[in-house]
């Protein structure tokens, strides 16, 4: 029996001192590229970044080599649906009023690993989009390595004002099912924060403004004090809210109510990117929403003119980054296919954002901002979220679109 014992021993230390040395040509380490470097991992964190001159490993060691390619990071995708798919293939209103939560919640399986194996290893999921809580159990079959996936940070159904979402069209008789939850009042909205924190959101998600009627242009939606209330509820359990809002005085009452992140903003002005600078509040413009949304509409990219749409797009991304704002990567996925997240990358550097920036967005900028400590950085004792790509992203940022290595948590899920 000692004997056995002993052998369990040595067994469990052997896989604890287990160690994998990865060597790609270069590292991006969330803040800044370096040649020659080389990452250690042991067990799921990182125990050395650096020259590999520096460092002496023991002969157990499993390395793999990486010619030819940049090591960084896990992207940190900050605006996907993981329920939804593109919208050139179902329309969002026949996916919340045809598609079954049972079928969307499969669906969401391969999104989630298709989304893994792109580079992402943590992704926030901005609203289950109409189907409950589906995203906080897609979460937990994730956790629970049923499925392979990102990690993901859920806003449950997200919140409404009475009226103003959609599926809309229908006739006062008929009821149907909405793509957020709806409240009014302080009193109500303060119930449904707790209700959808409890039922396990991690944080809420509130839509400032929208179309009161199809067609019809973005208007506020919940009055200052109605914010203010959901903001101060979910602070208080230890939460916090994101807006979407894409008009001046939607963004202007988010702002103002202590929102951390504003999602879309296209109708932002320098006044308003001025203000979340001041009040040190997030910006995640899902350029490749717009982008996506506007090819679905006949907009044949690189061959017809730029659109208004695009072009007030790339102004008002142009504001925010003359104002400096943190900004967000989050590309709104599910708009367009699951697993192009890079989209967005490109996009961002399209509009007037420099390579290394955009992959600082998507890693170290993102990780201090959804408060995910030991991630977004490769640095000794974070989590071994780690992924490769072929070429340099720092200088061409297409490099993206080739994911060569993905570990997240230590684990090895995608190696070629």
């Amino acid at each position: 029996m000692k004997n056995i014992l002993t052998l369990i021993l040595l067994s469990l230390g052997h896989l604890v001192l287990s160690q994998t040395l990865l060597r790609p040509d270069r590292v991006f380490d969330g803040e800044a590229l370096h040649e020659n470097w080389v990452v250690l991992v042991e067990g799921n964190q990182i125990a050395f970044v650096g020259s590999a001159s520096d460092l002496k490993y023991p002969g157990n060691t499993t390395i793999i080599n990486l010619n030819g390619t940049t090591l960084m990071p896990g992207l940190i995708e900050g605006h996907s649906h993981l329920l939804l798919h593109p919208y050139d293939e179902t329309s969002w209103n026949d996916q919340v009023l045809k598609e079954s939560p049972v079928e969307r919640a499969i669906r969401g399986t391969v999104h989630a690993k298709k989304t893994l194996w792109a580079g992402v290893t943590t992704t926030r999921d901005l609203g289950a989009e109409g189907a409950g809580y589906t995203d906080v159990y897609l979460k937990k079959t994730i956790e629970d390595s049923i499925v392979p996936g990102p990690r993901m940070l859920v806003a449950g159904p997200a919140i409404v004002a009475t009226g103003a979402y959609g599926p809309k069209g229908f006739h006062d008789g008929v009821q149907v099912p909405l793509g957020a939850e709806a409240a009014s009042g302080v009193p109500a909205v303060i119930q449904t924060v707790r209700r959808q924190l409890g039922n396990g959101a991690d944080f809420i998600k509130i839509y400032a403004d929208y179309r009161w009627t199809p067609g019809a242009p973005s208007q506020p939606t919940f009055l200052q004090e109605e914010i203010n209330a959901m903001v101060a509820t979910a602070t208080s359990a230890g939460s916090h809210v994101v807006a979407h809002a894409s008009t001046p005085e939607g963004m202007r009452r988010a702002i103002a109510g202590g929102v951390e992140t504003i999602e879309h903003g296209d109708g932002g002005t320098l006044e308003i990117f001025k203000l979340m600078k001041e009040k040190g509040i997030g910006f995640c413009p899902t350029l490749a929403a717009g982008d996506a949304i506007t090819q679905y509409r006949g907009w044949r990219k690189g061959i017809d003119p730029v659109p208004e749409r695009i072009i007030r797009k790339k102004q008002s991304f142009q504001m925010a980054l003359d104002a400096e704002v943190p900004i967000v990567f989050g590309g709104d996925v599910g708009v367009f296919a699951h697993g192009e997240n890079y989209r967005e990358l490109e996009l961002m550097v399209d509009y007037g954002m420099k390579p290394i920036d955009a992959l600082k967005s998507a890693t170290a900028v993102n990780a201090e901002i959804f408060h995910l400590e030991k991630l977004g950085k490769l640095k000794k004792g974070y989590l071994a979220d780690i992924i490769a790509v072929e070429g340099n992203p720092t200088k061409d940022i297409n490099a993206m679109r080739k994911v060569r290595f993905v570990m997240k948590d230590g684990r090895t899920y995608k190696t070629e």
